[in-house]
């Protein structure tokens, strides 16, 4: 490895102690462009999504409002089940373990995993956040770069916060395929998640479409670091905007300290999701199905036009365009930050008590 190389595979900080988080990305400077420039290039096929990225503006006072509610109301259910999650990843992998999220919004439930294996366990673990790109794959760099660094395959264990329709996870498992069939680094294509409404991951917390507080926010919940970028012009990692400007909006230390307080008084028990796996085939089939149905009486050609489940939505009204959003129950508290946004954007919502999960949006056609 050049001395060049080796810069260019330098773990990046962002928000997060590197006790915490080191993301095996690189930071550039790129022209953001506006929401809806982005959407027309990325209609008209002239740039993939990864190429482009948007700025981020502080959430509004409204908006914040709820996501601390959301906290207050759900911080006991997700410290439990990041200490489930935890024993079960302490006996799959034992001593060594090492977490790869899927930055980003895998980055703050690998944090809050770290922090459980730590406070619970006598283990030597590390959390590195990589990227993994739609139809791109996944940062071969950063494998290479956890190789590099001694971290045995066998500990390699991959965390997102949730699935939907199973894209990135179908990603996922292609990519480590491809990646095993070259390499004498061998490692488990196993994912880990918080909440699988779509029926995908390997290692579950719940099947439940509930409102994960780190869900709802961008950067400012996520250590300051945007979506993953892969641009032509750059070696190395894959790449990302670190959002300095939002500095004094972000909360990701503060999320991370609210939930890891409450592991000293809760005893995390896997039995209580070893019937998940049972339910994870009729989930995938439901969503299928009705993702199908929506976009046969829509007339969407495009699957990945259609983004279900709460996050999936939420990140629809924060960075595309959408056309529509649906949701199962228009009083429930899970989705009140939807309603904020739809209002804001003015955009239709529509009920359906038949949803298999709580809310899906509709990305608009702009060309």
């Amino acid at each position: 490895m050049t001395h060049t190389q080796k810069n260019l595979l330098k773990p990046l900080k962002g928000s997060y102690s590197l006790a915490d988080c080191q993301f095996l990305l690189q930071a550039i400077d790129i022209p953001m462009l506006s929401v809806a420039e982005k959407e027309r290039q990325l209609q008209l096929g002239k740039q993939h999504y990864s190429q482009m990225i948007s700025q981020e503006f502080a959430p509004s006072e409204q908006y914040l409002s709820i996501f601390y509610q959301l906290v207050t109301q759900y911080k006991q259910r997700l410290a439990k089940e990041v200490a489930n999650l935890a024993q079960q990843i302490y006996q799959l992998k034992g001593t060594e373990i090492t977490l790869l999220s899927l930055a980003r919004a895998g980055t703050p439930i690998g944090v809050l995993l770290t922090r459980a294996l730590k406070h619970y366990y006598a283990v030597d673990v590390q959390h590195y956040s990589i990227s993994i790109i739609r139809d791109k794959g996944i940062d071969q760099s950063a494998l290479k770069y956890i190789q590099e660094t001694g971290r045995t395959a066998q500990s390699v264990l991959f965390v997102d916060g949730w699935t939907a329709k199973g894209i990135i996870t179908k990603e996922l498992k292609t990519a480590v395929a491809k990646w095993n069939a070259t390499s004498s680094y061998k490692i488990s294509d196993q994912l880990c998640v918080i909440s699988d409404i779509g029926g995908t991951a390997d290692i579950v917390a719940t099947t439940d479409d509930y409102a994960i507080p780190s869900g709802i926010l961008n950067s400012t919940v996520s250590g300051l670091v945007s979506r993953t970028i892969l641009r032509d012009e750059y070696q190395g990692f894959h790449q990302c905007v670190v959002y300095s400007n939002l500095q004094k909006y972000d909360i990701s230390n503060w999320f991370a300290d609210q939930i890891s307080e409450l592991f000293s008084s809760i005893i995390p028990n896997s039995n209580d999701m070893l019937v998940l796996s049972k339910a994870s085939h009729q989930r995938h089939k439901d969503m299928k199905d009705y993702v199908a149905a929506l976009m046969t009486k829509q007339q969407i050609d495009d699957i990945n036009k259609v983004k279900p489940g709460i996050a999936e939505a939420t990140r629809v009204m924060l960075r595309r365009v959408p056309k529509l959003l649906m949701v199962r129950d228009i009083n429930s508290p899970d989705i009140a930050h939807l309603k904020v946004l739809a209002k804001e954007k003015n955009i239709h919502i529509e009920e359906d008590s038949l949803m298999p999960f709580n809310a899906i949006a509709v990305i608009a056609n702009v060309v």
